[in-house]
Order: C-alpha cells, then sequence, then structure tokens
C-alpha cells in the first residue's frame, strides 16, 4: 500500500470510497486508471485506485484453488486530492454511481479507518475446504498416511480439520491441516 497522505502544493491526498454497482469493482478501477493516464493533468490529482479484496485458498478435491474476493462488494478506494476536475472525472467514470459522503461532498478516510482497512487487505490467505463432518477422507501427507477417516470437526479459522482414525481397533482423534486429506 501507498503512503496515507501524499503533498501536493497546499492540498493533501486522502483516500476516498467510491460507490460502484456490484461486482463491477475491478471495471471500474480499470478504467478510472485508463482516465488518470490520459486526461490531462489527473496523475497529479489521483494517485492510486484500489479494489480491497482477500486472497484466499480453497481445498476441493485434494486440489489447491487460490481465489480472490472482494472484501467491500460495491466499493473501491481512491486515493486523491478532491478538486471539481478530479471529483468530475471519477463520478463521471462508467458504473460509479457517486462517492461516500454527505450529498456530493465527498467524506475522505481517517488514518485509524485506512490502517484498519489495509490490515484486513494484507492479512494471510485463508483457507477453505468443501468437507462437513460426517465425511469420509484419506490422509494425503504426514505420519497416518493413506489412512482413511471420518471427518469429525472442520475449523476454517486455523484451517484445520479433526479425523477419526482406526487405529489398533480404536477410534483416535487426529487433528490435520486442510492440505494434508483429500476427500474419499
Amino acid at each position: 500500500m501507498s503512503q496515507i497522505r501524499k503533498q501536493h502544493g497546499d492540498n493533501v491526498a486522502r483516500w476516498y470510497v467510491v460507490h460502484t454497482y456490484s461486482g463491477y469493482e475491478q471495471a471500474v478501477a480499470r478504467n478510472l486508471r485508463q482516465r488518470i493516464d490520459t486526461i490531462p493533468g489527473m496523475k497529479e490529482l489521483i494517485f492510486e485506485v484500489l479494489v480491497p479484496s482477500e486472497e484466499r485458498v480453497e481445498i476441493k478435491n485434494g486440489k489447491r484453488i487460490e481465489k480472490s474476493d472482494t472484501v467491500f462488494p460495491g466499493y473501491v478506494l481512491v486515493n486523491m486530492i478532491v478538486t471539481d476536475e478530479s471529483w468530475y472525472t471519477v463520478r463521471n467514470t462508467p458504473r460509479v454511481t457517486g462517492f461516500v459522503g454527505a450529498g456530493t461532498t465527498p467524506v475522505p478516510l481517517t488514518e485509524a479507518e485506512f490502517l484498519q482497512l489495509s490490515n484486513r487487505i494484507t492479512e494471510e490467505k485463508k483457507h477453505t475446504a468443501d468437507m462437513v463432518p460426517g465425511e469420509y477422507v484419506v490422509i494425503l501427507d504426514g505420519p497416518f498416511k493413506d489412512l482413511e477417516g471420518q471427518v469429525v470437526k472442520v475449523d476454517p479459522r486455523a484451517s484445520r480439520i479433526t479425523v477419526n482414525v482406526d487405529m489398533f481397533g480404536r477410534e483416535t482423534p487426529v487433528e490435520l491441516d486442510f492440505l494434508q486429506v483429500k476427500k474419499k
């Protein structure tokens, strides 16, 4: 992420939230970046366009699939100095419905709000699994490799799964990472 503020003469660039049609955040960001490049003087007023998204790793049938989810559907962050020209450029970008704020006056994010957003965006990738308790899985890795077991508990926050494995005639719970198992 770039700096929270950038100096430009007497003005200070701040982060503003722009409301868009839901599902068009990437298109709006792409269009706005193109407008910044082609409209004279905009590079000195609009510095960065950001679509807050989280990367996650999903486990499907034992295969690792990386996906990106928009954190705030329908919103794009713009680091800019608000002038009539920059406001008009952003506001008239296709699929932008307006700035978040009172009336036609955009309200910038506070430093605390921006830091909270940037911390959320830069968190580690999240893992999800398509397994539920009661299903049978095969262990792919570790000391229990090739053993079969029944899923007892799924903890997506810790990316862990608890599986009951039959060892020496007794059911024994084993805690594993999502990447260590696949559906039977």
